[in-house]
């Protein structure tokens, strides 16, 4: 987070970007949660992007960010090079993501450290985040890419990506209407990007602004998937979802 070229092409001032209105503040519904871990994901062969926005549940405020960008375990240097300067090379971030870039397993040790230091989540303890849940745009980040990423690196799914709030459940039950996705919701909620698309600090961002929006709304933040953790199967919680 403090190397000179990752600061120099990203701004972790989320404060700016994250604004609120004391108004709207005032429209939020009391919520179980305290707090909202907006993860989004990049990587469809391996994760490559572990960025997440954290915000107050009740009063909408932007509290911290952590982002990593993240080596392939099993991929070689060749494959690497290609699949980085084809994802990243046209933000302009290649150089960034080769010079900070750590593996998965060295990713969720400092982000252990990261949720430790906000009193979300103590290792000796275990269990799920304490008063917070991770959100995400869909339910393959913690469903599907996460548990795919912990076996190439050989460790163990952590206790706390055992439950997930989908904002596309939440967003479908809320305005009765479907999202595919952050790009549409945020078409039809007629709110502006901020960033480039398929760059997961920056969509994580503008998932982050639509968590806003819909708080502001009156939408109330609850969990909408569960892992069994003995058989690993997960339990949807919303009748009315997004398949």
């Amino acid at each position: 987070m403090n190397d000179a070229m990752h600061l120099e092409k990203f701004s972790h001032n989320l404060m700016m970007d994250l604004p609120v209105n004391a108004l709207a503040a005032d429209k939020v519904k009391p919520q179980k949660l305290e707090y909202l871990l907006i993860l989004d994901l990049e990587g469809k062969v391996e994760i490559l992007e572990f960025p997440v926005v954290m915000i107050d549940a009740q009063s909408m405020g932007f509290i911290d960010s952590f982002h990593r960008f993240v080596r392939p375990t099993v991929m070689n240097e060749q494959r690497i090079t290609e699949y980085i300067e084809g994802k990243y090379g046209k933000f302009g971030v290649d150089r960034v993501w080769n010079d900070t870039a750590i593996p998965f397993k060295e990713v969720l040790q400092e982000f252990e450290d990261w949720i430790g230091n906000h009193n979300l989540w103590k290792k000796e303890q275990g269990g799920s985040l304490k008063s917070a849940a991770f959100v995400t745009c869909g339910n393959w980040d913690l469903k599907t890419k996460v548990p795919e990423q912990c076996k190439v690196s050989n460790i163990k799914l952590p206790t706390y990506f055992m439950e997930w709030i989908n904002l596309k459940d939440i967003y479908l039950n809320f305005y009765s209407r479907r999202a595919t996705g952050m790009m549409t919701m945020m078409r039809q909620l007629q709110m502006p990007t901020v960033g480039s698309h398929h760059l997961g600090i920056d969509d994580s961002k503008n998932i982050a602004r639509v968590v806003q929006r819909m708080l502001a709304d009156g939408a109330m933040m609850q969990i909408t998937a569960k892992r069994q953790s003995a058989t690993g199967d997960v339990k949807f919680l919303f009748k009315d979802r997004i398949r």
